[in-house]
């Protein structure tokens, strides 16, 4: 009688086979529509109602990826994809991930996985010096999964720093705010409703005419609340935002917490800005960073390596610990007990973890200081141009300057013209681009940071939007 398993050779055989779709993926991609002619419920009317009985030869399972999978994908991974941000993969970090997932690890605990463990705080420290971060985050590092998570653990620990731990132990008292700016993620407000904060003391400070956080506001805020008896516990500032790409002015939300409320939590969102600190002239963005409690980008934006993987710091890991740590007796070991090991469980929401850091290792060895500076100023580059094009076009205009590799653009017909641009556009399947608003108007963004971008893709990018441009006009 069989044991169902597949055996190490015919593993050997169609992981070969797996490895050989993948590289083809990326050499055909590009020749595909980027968003797929689907409609909701096509793949599940294709799929058998109940799942098989007895199991099916591995050669009809990857047929099927072909059949069925590959005509419904997104493909993200297309330089004709523009939408968003990028969420770039690579082939070290997609081998990486295979051996991850091939080693199993559930690194919850040093003892469980201390490899897991070791090679993620090395590798945390890799990246302070690789993006110039402030010193006092080396050794006090930790991957997450996204910076939604990184963002809730920041509001934990500063709820709990507040509190003095009471808010664990005895409820979250009705008196906290938290503050960030009106274009920050939504995953700041989703913190605080998990955080027991709510919508009702989550103040969204508007933004300048750049779309950064007003600073005065943020003060003026903080002293009403005061004022009114309430406790401010925690400011999120983004570098970065999704909508525009805008960059707080850290240094100088740093100085009203400092005058107006010094036992604030300041929290440094850089989701998908803090990959372009690689290059020195870039690190800009990050000014005031050292006076921040904690700091979170996302490398499986920028960086080449595939969701998930956000790298988060604290300045006191202490804080965090406190706030999440709970010690029941089947976790306990004596690396835990007398301090001479990390346990990341205690840096984190859930238990278990998986080995991120793997694939990030290798993507940091692949591409070294000097790759990964190089497409990320490439990228740059390209957004340039891409702006030029914008610029010399009397029909199209800026919404906001460039930033950095983001464009926000809009027609100047009006909103409901540049929506119905970016709807026709989108309907040729050669180009994805996403929307915004920006002061209430209708923008187009376009991101420039596909691993395969190059400058006839931008090009050829600009070319349909003027196009469908004309071909709208004319038929109005």
């Amino acid at each position: 009688m069989t044991d169902h398993h597949m055996t190490p050779d015919e593993f050997r055989e169609h992981g070969k086979r797996v490895v050989d779709w993948i590289a083809d993926y990326y050499e055909w991609v590009e020749s595909q529509r980027v968003l797929p002619d689907v409609k909701p419920g096509d793949l599940r009317a294709m799929l058998p109602p109940e799942p098989p009985e007895k199991g099916e030869p591995f050669e009809h399972i990857l047929g099927d990826v072909d059949t069925l999978i590959a005509p419904g994908l997104t493909h993200w991974q297309s330089p004709k994809f523009m939408a968003y941000f990028p969420s770039n993969t690579s082939f070290p970090s997609i081998l990486g991930e295979m051996l991850a997932a091939g080693m199993g690890q559930q690194g919850m605990v040093w003892k469980t996985s201390p490899i897991a463990t070791e090679l993620e705080t090395h590798v945390m420290d890799w990246l302070v010096t690789l993006l110039g971060l402030p010193e006092h985050f080396r050794g006090n590092g930790v991957i997450q999964d996204t910076a939604s998570s990184a963002t809730l653990c920041a509001m934990l620990a500063a709820r709990e720093r507040r509190t003095g731990g009471k808010a664990n132990r005895e409820g979250v008292p009705s008196t906290l705010v938290a503050y960030t700016s009106d274009q920050a993620h939504s995953s700041i407000q989703k913190a605080a409703r998990i955080a027991g904060i709510g919508d009702e003391r989550m103040r969204m400070i508007p933004t300048d005419d750049q779309f950064r956080m007003d600073a005065g506001a943020l003060a003026s805020a903080i002293r009403a609340d005061k004022a009114a008896g309430l406790t401010p516990f925690f400011v999120c500032a983004a570098v970065g935002t999704t909508s525009s790409m805008a960059v707080d002015d850290v240094a100088r939300i740093a100085e009203v917490v400092r005058r107006e409320a010094p036992a604030v939590w300041i929290h440094v969102d850089a989701a998908m800005a803090g990959t372009a600190a690689v290059c020195p002239e870039f690190r800009w963005i990050h000014e005031g960073l050292e006076q921040a409690d904690s700091y979170c980008f996302n490398p499986h934006k920028w960086m080449f390596t595939n969701f998930d993987c956000n790298a988060f710091w604290v300045k006191d890991r202490k804080e965090l610990i406190d706030a999440l740590s709970i010690l029941p007796e089947y976790l306990r070991t004596a690396e835990h007990l007398s301090g001479d090991a990390i346990d990341y469980r205690d840096w984190q929401i859930p238990l278990g973890r998986r080995f991120r850091a793997l694939k990030l290792w290798f993507v940091l060895r692949h591409y070294g200081a000097e790759g990964l500076r190089h497409h990320i100023a490439d990228h740059v580059r390209l957004a340039e141009t891409f702006a030029a094009h914008l610029s010399k076009d009397e029909d199209f205009e800026l919404v906001v300057p460039r930033s950095l590799n983001l464009v926000c653009f809009a027609h100047k017909r009006g909103d409901a013209f540049t929506e119905r641009l970016m709807e026709a556009i989108n309907a040729t399947g050669q180009l994805y681009l996403s929307h915004t608003r920006l002061g209430d108007r209708y923008t187009i963004r376009a991101s420039i940071g596909g691993r395969d971008m190059q400058q006839r893709h931008v090009d050829a990018a600009w070319n349909l939007i003027a196009q469908t441009a004309h071909v709208l006009e004319a038929s109005m």
